[in-house]
Formats: structure tokens, sequence, C-alpha cells
């Protein structure tokens, strides 16, 4: 577990329009929001994902640059951002398990034909321009998942509000 304040790992994943991402190389925001998402098999993570996409511009306007990661091959990356509308959301792919596990993920096993053999399960980290953690939120399942209207909101107050992060003493 990262605790708020603390450096965030260097995230670095290739991106399905055949870039490669690299969280430490952000600048010019004030927050990056990084958001886990389970994969390709799972229909909450795609009305997630495009209700995501409708507030990229929002996040945008509040100086925050906005990615979704998974643990997903290439192929079953790029065929959400195929199938899904989510076009313009930056999705990076093939997240090491094992990193999943040092942010905190919970990672999950296949029950179905449809699933990857293990999945991390969602989770949001908001992390400041100075790459430490501001706040996150770890599921372990696909459900009850932050709501991106109070995440906006949250970051409109922040900035007017200079507030910190909080959860330092975890």
């Amino acid at each position: 577990m990262i605790i708020p304040s603390s450096k965030f790992p260097n995230i670095q994943v290739p991106l399905i329009n055949g870039t490669n991402w690299d969280l430490h190389r952000q600048k010019g925001q004030d927050f990056t929001l990084m958001v886990f998402y389970r994969g390709l098999h799972c229909p909450i993570c795609k009305s997630y994902l495009e209700t995501l996409t409708e507030k990229l511009d929002e996040f945008k306007s509040e100086n925050v640059h906005v990615i979704a990661i998974s643990c997903d091959t290439e192929e079953r990356a790029k065929k959400a951002g195929r199938d899904w509308d989510i076009s313009g959301l930056p999705i990076g792919y093939n997240f090491d398990i094992n990193k999943a596990k040092e942010l905190g993920l919970f990672i999950s096993k296949a029950i179905s034909d449809d699933e990857p053999s293990k999945f991390s399960e969602p989770g949001v980290f908001l992390i400041k321009s100075d790459n430490t953690l501001y706040a996150s939120s770890i599921q372990t399942m696909p459900f009850a998942r932050p709501n991106f209207n109070e995440i906006l909101e949250a970051i409109s107050y922040i900035k007017s509000n200079d507030y910190p992060a909080r959860g330092t003493l975890s």
C-alpha cells in the first residue's frame, strides 16, 4: 500500500495508440488520474470507462491528465478500444500483476473462459504533479466505484482550498 504524500512508483505502460506512457514524464498538469480497470471481460468497466470518457474535457479543464490501465494483453486492450465508446481516453495495457500488487490492487483469478487467468481489480489513484500520491480508492470487486463527478468536485475543492492529502499516518 502506498501512503498519501509519499512518492508514487513510476508507472510505464504501452498505449493502444502505439505510443508509451510514463507517469513521471507527465508535465504541466496539477494531477494525474490513473484508473485501473479489470479488462475487456468486465461490462462494468466498459460502462465506467465510457462515463470517464464523457468527462475528459472537464478533467482537462481542471488540469488533470487521465489514463486507464489494465493487465489485459495488447489484443484485448485494443479490442476494448475499438468496441467500447472510449475514443480519446488513453488506454494502457500489459500492466504487470506483481506491480499491481505493489500498488495495493487486489488480484483475482478467472471464474469463466471470458476472463484472463489473473487480473487486477479496480483502483483509482490521484497523483500530484510532484509524483506523490494524493488519494486512492481500491476495490476488491467491480462494483461501487468512485463517481467521476464527485472526483471532479473534490479536485476543484482541493485546488481552491489548498486541501492537504489525508491518511498520511497509515
